[in-house]
């Protein structure tokens, strides 16, 4: 279908026009000087006496760490880039590794900063306290120590960080490639074949046998494979068990907290909020069953669309997704919509699927260039249209802080899924409001959907997650298991609202996020950012166009505050569950209003 909606592939040549041009290996030429150099002056040189002077030496330092890793994450945010559109390009993967290579001293620049910060520990507040320079760093310099304290010795770190381009990290891009290069026969009159990703798009077709059918052979692929991909969630979450008790933290849970800069009340807080949920979103899943004629819903019917004679979800040519997303930017922030356009015009959006292409989507930035890159699936479905939204939230949020520091353009995952929930939850409630009342149900479902996916599904892969990580620690876990864990997190959550057997028992090897070394628990962030972002939509439908200025100062803080102080910017409190429920309550009226065309579409 891509074909045929025009979809374009993106252009990286802003970046680099590619691995053999002199831009590239200069940059590659660079770098490796520049870590070389930082890390023989960390190791072997000291601050100089008196507070003043200590100031100007730490000044100086940060912006020389600053460029550091401005060109090690555009080279590294570059080399994956055309690695999830080119998975099977062997010169790719190669590049892929060598960068890998080059940037393993960065980690120990980092261990050795953070030893420096811990051992003039005194100096550095001092500096903070009294030279205006350092205000903006202040939490992010105390967070310096903080993590200082879990990392082990900067020859420990630069091993570990060397054994895990040939460990976690090659075990994360199996998942991968298994993935991106998988394929079932579709049609066997015709020999027709279907790619997972275009599988796991048919979720999306209206036609209930399509979505069983496709549903069917993913499973069946998944069984196949399922021996290399449980080895390689094994692999990951192994190694970061083992790395986690060397650094000193009680649990992965723990380090998740503190890389999002959240507090163990504030996940307690959403946790409860989203179990206290569970009974609304079963009694939507019990409606949408009614109005799809069935008894109960299967998990390939959690994306079917729910139609109503004459009024189906509209679908969307290439352009005219292009036309409706800036359109609905524009009535929130005409800024947004221009960039939102400017990405459009300059082929910042590679949404064409294909062979060898990693599935999802993500926003990646590349901070020589000062540009982000969007990377999706697009279908020409309206829940395609809404994933763009979504990572061009994603990109207005880079485009907002690009000038900052990159100390102070960290943003933590719960904090970076803010704008793409705000941005999404733009365009669906413009939709509604613009397009022909018929399509009202299937729009609100369509809503509904998509909430639900963060909110149920969410739970489910956090309760995986963390009995994963609980098993993991007794020794590996059988693909037979992994599957048990999934279909006992599902249930737990889904609950009576979808039949036993219709689970979905490999999905668990489907998301790439538990996969991450570096990321573990990539699941309760987008709960976070769905509610968070309701919330701060809520605050622009009381305050209007006003709000725009106030929302860019508050993605400008995600960087340099923790989450609750972000939070408090906007006049929340996140450690206390009355701010998540009632950002949940939002949802009861469209899961009324559908209670209410199912009781309907009974009597017709």
């Amino acid at each position: 279908m891509a074909e045929t909606l025009n979809v374009p592939t993106w252009n990286l040549d802003d970046v680099f026009p590619g691995f053999e041009s002199e831009k590239y290996r200069e940059a590659k030429v660079r770098i490796k000087a520049m870590l070389e150099k930082a890390k023989n002056y960390l190791a072997n040189s000291s601050p100089p006496v008196g507070d003043a002077a200590f100031a100007d030496w730490l000044w100086a330092l940060l912006a020389e760490l600053d460029q550091i890793e401005v060109l090690a994450d555009t080279l590294s945010a570059y080399v994956y880039a055309r690695f999830s559109t080119e998975t099977k390009n062997p010169a790719v993967i190669a590049e892929l590794n060598k960068i890998e290579e080059l940037l393993v001293p960065a980690t120990t620049v980092l261990v050795q900063f953070r030893n420096m910060l811990a051992q003039h520990e005194k100096q550095l507040k001092a500096a903070i306290a009294s030279d205006a320079r350092f205000a903006p760093y202040a939490f992010v310099l105390e967070e310096a120590l903080f993590f200082q304290k879990h990392q082990m010795a900067p020859e420990l770190e630069d091993l570990a960080a060397d054994l895990g381009r040939s460990g976690a990290d090659a075990w994360s891009r199996l998942q991968e490639s298994i993935l991106a290069n998988t394929s079932a026969v579709w049609d066997e009159a015709t020999g027709e074949r279907k790619t997972m990703v275009e599988l796991r798009n048919l979720a999306y077709d209206p036609d209930r046998a399509v979505r069983e059918k496709a549903y069917r052979l993913e499973l069946g692929i998944w069984k196949s494979v399922e021996m290399p991909v449980a080895a390689a969630l094994n692999g990951v979450k192994g190694t970061v068990s083992t790395l986690n008790k060397r650094r000193g933290w009680e649990s992965a849970l723990e380090a998740s907290l503190a890389q999002a800069r959240i507090s163990r009340a504030t996940l307690d807080a959403l946790i409860g909020a989203m179990e206290a949920s569970l009974p609304m979103w079963r009694r939507y899943l019990k409606a949408k069953a009614r109005l799809l004629g069935l008894e109960r819903v299967a998990f390939y019917d959690l994306f079917g669309p729910v139609e109503r004679p004459g009024a189906m979800l509209p679908t969307f040519q290439w352009n005219e997704a292009r036309d409706f997303i800036v359109r609905q930017f524009g009535t929130f922030d005409p800024d947004m919509a221009a960039f939102a356009a400017h990405a459009f015009e300059h082929f910042w959006i590679d949404a064409k699927p294909r062979e060898g292409k990693s599935g999802g989507a993500y926003c990646t930035h590349f901070p020589a260039a000062r540009q982000p890159r969007v990377f999706c699936n697009y279908d020409g479905s309206f829940s395609s249209l809404g994933t763009i939204a979504h990572e061009l939230g994603h990109a207005w949020h880079y485009e907002t802080i690009k000038d900052l520091p990159m100390l102070l353009s960290q943003y933590p995952m719960t904090l970076a899924e803010t704008a793409s929930i705000f941005s999404e939850t733009l365009v669906s409630n413009a939709a509604m409001a613009e397009l022909d009342q018929s399509a009202r149900l299937p729009l609100i479902e369509m809503h509904l959907q998509d909430a639900c996916q963060v909110i149920v599904d969410i739970l489910s892969r956090f309760y995986f997650e963390k009995a994963v990580f609980e098993e993991r620690a007794n020794g590996e876990i059988t693909a037979d298991r992994l599957c048990a864990l999934m279909l006992d997190a599902q249930n737990r959550t889904y609950g009576d609202a979808m039949g036993p057997e219709l689970k979905h028992p490999y999905m668990w090897a489907v998301k790439g996020h538990y996969y991450i070394p570096s990321l573990s628990f990539y699941n309760f962030p987008y709960a976070f950012g769905q509610l968070f972002g309701v919330g701060l939509y809520q605050i622009y439908k009381e305050q209007g166009s006003s709000f725009a200025r106030r929302y860019r100062e508050l993605l400008r803080a995600t960087g340099s505050l923790p989450a609750v102080e972000v939070a408090r910017k906007a006049g929340f409190d996140i450690e206390t569950p009355d701010f998540w429920l009632r950002a949940m309550s939002t949802f009861e009226e469209d899961v009324r209003f559908l209670e209410d065309e199912a009781q309907k579409s009974a009597r017709e």
